[in-house]
């Protein structure tokens, strides 16, 4: 039996040049693994705890260095020794030694670079790729070249991704489901340029935000699906049939004394009034996805909202659901939303996330794995997705090394996938 040789942490720079933390893992077959785990700039309530340092002194208090000294002081000396294929054994043993109802204590950056490094070397130990891995362990999917996740690209970044240019987070760029992967990938990358091409001629600000996506300075939220459309109409796309369009609206930072307040209108919406906004938008353009609609303890709403629009919308639970088992349970039975966010980083540790996936694919609502605005270059959410039969990601923009690492990835995965069907053909 393999077992675990060593394990050591170390602070490393994130996407957006903030802190955040590396775990490499090595087995005693001399075997070893890199983990590095991102940050979301705009988070749930109940997502579990990102053990910053506060030290005013160093980063602004944003350093990980009390995160990282738990995994080489705490965690470490637990797992030396472990079989690293004991994938939910190991994360038990992470959350026994945190103990607390949201990883306060060890904090849930220092806990999933472990989880997810055992993870990937447990694939490694056992020759396989690890969306092979994941898919064989948990069984709830079988990859082929055909039933990869369908990207959806953030191609204009607002919110707290943007520069204060536009109230909604994210506008995607959708293409058809129903499309190869890399065909997908194509149709993401001619908009986004063709996008920027456009942005340039109306002499508008074309610089990027945190996902890649551009911020341009516009009037209203719905000039940013104006331009995307113009955008692929200006490829010879169909929208509606080659190309949708989503937004994520975050709407736990548009709330002002209990109102809905987007530069569209000078007047805050009452809750009625937003969710009446949303079905005439629904109206005017082919938006197929809609995420984080409403507050994100507001179940009530999102129940009304779901059972207005539901039928051919995704009405997508992040900040609502926070990748937590329990609070996607409620929105089950309140039929809050019809669709789930997954980031490992919410919850903390592979296994959990895992847990939520099967309770979601038990219920048959899609999934999105999806990554953070702050990343790395690590690209083991790609193979996450693949693993446990996301039907959806999204990597942000088809832009800057961090997005672009996830979605080649995705890339080699599909060619990977083609040359074994064509093996599996050839030996028939």
């Amino acid at each position: 039996m393999v077992k675990i040789k060593a394990i050591k942490s170390r602070e490393i720079l994130d996407s957006r040049g903030l802190p955040t933390i590396e775990t490499t893992i090595w087995s005693d077959n001399n075997h070893g693994v890199v983990a590095s785990i991102p940050s979301g700039a705009s988070t749930g309530d109940g997502e579990a705890l990102e053990l910053r340092d506060g030290d005013p002194n160093r980063f602004a208090g944003k350093g990980v260095l009390k995160a990282v000294a738990g995994v080489n002081e705490i965690i470490s000396p637990r797992l030396v020794g472990k079989d690293p294929t004991r994938q939910n054994e190991i994360d038990q043993i992470l959350l026994n030694l945190d103990n607390t109802a949201n990883k306060s204590k060890l904090g849930a950056n220092a806990i999933l670079s472990v989880s997810q490094a055992v993870c990937e070397l447990g694939a490694l130990v056992s020759s396989m790729q690890t969306f092979e891995y994941l898919s064989v362990k948990y069984q709830l999917h079988q990859p082929t070249p055909h039933n990869l996740p369908a990207p959806m690209f953030n191609l204009i970044n607002g919110g707290k991704h943007g520069a204060g240019n536009l109230d909604f987070q994210e506008f995607l760029c959708i293409p058809s489901s129903r499309l190869p992967f890399n065909e997908a990938l194509e149709i993401g990358e001619t908009v986004y340029q063709k996008l920027k091409e456009i942005l340039i001629s109306k002499k508008a600000i074309h610089s990027v935000g945190d996902e890649g996506g551009f911020a341009p300075n516009l009037y209203t939220n719905q000039d940013g699906l104006e331009l995307i459309i113009e955008a692929v109409r200006g490829c010879n796309y169909t929208l509606n049939q080659q190309v949708f369009l989503g937004l994520d609206i975050a709407a736990a930072n548009l709330i002002h004394q209990g109102k809905y307040l987007i530069r569209d209108r000078e007047e805050s919406f009452s809750v009625e009034e937003f969710i009446d906004f949303f079905i005439n938008l629904k109206k005017n353009y082919p938006l197929l996805y809609l995420e984080d609609p409403l507050d994100q303890n507001a179940w009530d709403d999102w129940t009304k909202l779901n059972q207005k629009i539901g039928s051919d919308t995704l009405i997508v639970g992040d900040d609502l659901l926070v990748t937590n088992k329990n609070r996607l349970e409620k929105a089950i039975k309140n039929k809050a939303c019809n669709a789930v966010i997954i980031k490992p980083n919410q919850i903390g540790t592979i296994s959990e996330a895992v847990s939520v996936a099967k309770l979601a694919r038990n219920n048959k609502m899609p999934i999105i794995v999806s990554h953070r605005s702050g990343d790395t270059t690590e690209d083991f959410i790609a193979d996450f997705s693949v693993g446990i039969g996301a039907e959806f990601v999204k990597f942000g923009a088809p832009a800057r090394g961090e997005r672009v690492a996830k979605y080649n990835r995705l890339s080699l995965i599909q060619s990977y996938l083609q040359s074994q069907d064509s093996s599996a053909h050839e030996s028939l």
